[in-house]
């Protein structure tokens, strides 16, 4: 019974992508909410439109308030692919049927971005110190909970290592988008903000002002893998085949001049195959970002504390062998 099952759901899967690519259904592109919607939709719009014209179905901006949105229209297939950050692209990967299939090259060629911690550059916060030494007289600019920059990075790099959490280490804490928590800073709203290098790259393109002229960086991550495109793993192969070739290509070819000025102004130099292998070592972060939960976790019994961490050195070293495999 239940294999008769399976089969038909098989059936069922083949048949409706089938429709999908003969119907010309709409495949909607997920954005996830770095800054103000108006903003982003000017940026991808172009990109967007030609995407469409290389894959032959219409392809539309999806939008939501906050990461989980993006997650979630994925989920029950609202959203076909997008860009993500790379912790909410293993969200996608893990409840959303996602794969990793390109990731970003930034302007400069890096292979990533960095995530900051700012303070308004008249604030009396010189050094990292002076926020650790004075939290309990300082507002706080959280990033969303699924922000590998504005949450997952920080809280392993930055607050995990000195054992602080935000919400009672603060005076009052907000979570807000990068370009709300960057505009905070600048307008003295809030004493102390995460951000990224690629909001403040951003800013000078949406503004025309360097935002090192209103702001100071206290604190700078480790590099962070560059933002991976994700597409659900039931789109057709086919189209899923024309949607990375189109990513890997733009702007190059006999167009790369009018598509390189699309790519300015999302503050990109191109695209790269990738895979989700790419988020090994954030799957890596998550992890002992959690190990380090449980070990100043003070409600846990010692034989219940052990036993959590044992799984997470496991699951750990299951991630270490993946890291090791040549790519």
């Amino acid at each position: 019974m239940l294999r008769r099952t399976f089969c038909a759901l098989a059936v069922a899967t083949a048949l409706s992508s089938a429709a999908w690519a003969q119907d010309g259904k709409p495949l909607n592109f997920g954005i996830i909410s770095t800054e103000s919607s108006t903003n982003l939709k000017q940026a991808w719009q172009p990109l967007i439109d030609d995407l469409s014209k290389a894959v032959g179905v219409p392809v539309k901006p999806f939008f939501a308030s906050d990461y989980a949105g993006i997650i979630e229209g994925m989920r029950f297939n609202k959203v076909q692919l997008g860009w993500f950050g790379n912790k909410s692209a293993m969200e996608a990967v893990d409840r959303a049927q996602g794969e990793v299939f390109a990731s970003v090259i930034d302007k400069d060629g890096n292979p990533g971005y960095w995530s900051v911690l700012l303070v308004n550059k008249d604030s009396n916060l010189q050094t990292l110190e002076d926020v650790l030494k004075n939290g309990k007289q300082l507002s706080y600019g959280a990033g969303d909970p699924n922000s590998t920059s504005g949450t997952l990075v920080p809280g392993y790099f930055l607050w995990g290592a000195h054992r602080i959490e935000p919400k009672t280490f603060f005076k009052t804490v907000r979570a807000s988008n990068h370009e709300s928590n960057l505009l905070s800073v600048i307008n003295k709203q809030v004493d102390v903000a995460i951000n990224n290098t690629e909001m403040l790259e951003r800013y000078r393109v949406n503004t025309g002002k360097d935002a090192a002229e209103s702001v100071r960086i206290l604190w700078k991550s480790p590099l962070i893998p560059a933002d991976p495109m994700v597409v659900r793993g039931d789109v057709p192969a086919e189209t899923k085949k024309r949607i990375q070739e189109f990513f890997v290509n733009y702007g190059t070819g006999p167009d790369a001049e009018r598509q390189q000025k699309i790519l300015a102004g999302l503050t990109y130099k191109g695209f790269r195959a990738s895979s989700n292998a790419q988020l090994v070592p954030i799957r890596q972060m998550e992890l002992a970002k959690q190990k380090i939960g449980v070990e100043t976790n003070t409600t846990l019994s010692e034989a219940d504390k052990k036993q959590k961490l044992a799984e997470l050195d496991r699951q750990l070293a299951e991630l270490d062998k993946l890291a090791a495999k040549p790519q």
